[in-house]
């Protein structure tokens, strides 16, 4: 082999030890997700009462201050947030003699929905039931202790107080020149505390901030992080 092959030949041994091997690797992509609503050429917003259904659970009745109003609650959340976070007008429908409680029908009820709009003058109606649930989840579990006469490890009952908060939204978004629904969701969550002074306001903002992002996607595009494997040489 002469002198100069002799040199390519390691040339090419030092390249390929350099060359870095095949690999997977795994990077973060930010992708956007559209809003549930075509907004197109819609710029204002009516938000109807929502409807409170169900009965706070057994657990009620130990919580301290329980006795909350759902419904103000929720609204005043709800125009906050949708304020805050869309370009959206909203306007206040005022109090609302709904033709009947029975949600499957007044999803259904066109008329209803395209007079409400016609009357707000808004390109889309908001609306839907809440039911905020109070429970009582204390029971008994076991829980290990060493006797102090004898240094053996036992178990024994003991009582945990905790109470869980349940929040059920079913939210309807109907377009206000035609009645027609143009969007409907259920969204639940559901949150425990240990200890029998649970605050249940404070339950139903944790529930709320859990169910915060799925609320508005319906009106506003978000941004979710999602990772892909990209194949390296």
């Amino acid at each position: 082999m002469t002198r100069a092959a002799s040199l390519l030949l390691l040339l090419a041994l030092a390249l390929g030890a350099a060359a870095p091997a095949a690999a997977d690797v795994e990077v973060k992509l930010k992708l956007p997700v559209r809003a549930k609503i075509d907004l197109r050429g819609r710029h204002t917003l009516a938000i109807a009462p929502f409807l409170v259904v169900g009965k706070e659970g057994s657990g009620a009745e130990r919580v301290r201050g329980s006795a909350i109003d759902v419904q103000k609650e929720f609204a005043r959340y709800l125009d906050k947030l949708l304020r805050r976070e869309t370009s959206l007008k909203l306007i206040d429908t005022g109090p609302i003699d709904y033709p009947t409680f029975d949600l499957e029908l007044l999803g259904k009820n066109r008329d209803f929905w395209r007079a409400l709009g016609e009357r707000t003058q808004a390109d889309l109606v908001l609306s839907g039931s809440l039911d905020f649930d109070v429970q009582d989840k204390s029971g008994y579990r076991s829980e290990e202790y060493v006797s102090p006469f004898d240094g053996r490890t036992y178990y024994r009952q003991v009582l945990v107080e905790q109470t869980g908060f349940e929040y059920d939204i079913v939210l309807m978004v109907f377009d206000g020149k035609t009645g027609e629904r143009l969007y409907y969701d259920n969204f639940k969550d559901f949150k425990q505390f240990e200890g029998e002074q649970a605050d249940p306001l404070k339950g139903m903002f944790e529930n709320l901030a859990s169910l915060e992002d799925r609320i508005l996607n319906v009106f506003t595009q978000k941004t979710v992080e999602a990772s892909r494997i990209l194949m390296t040489d």
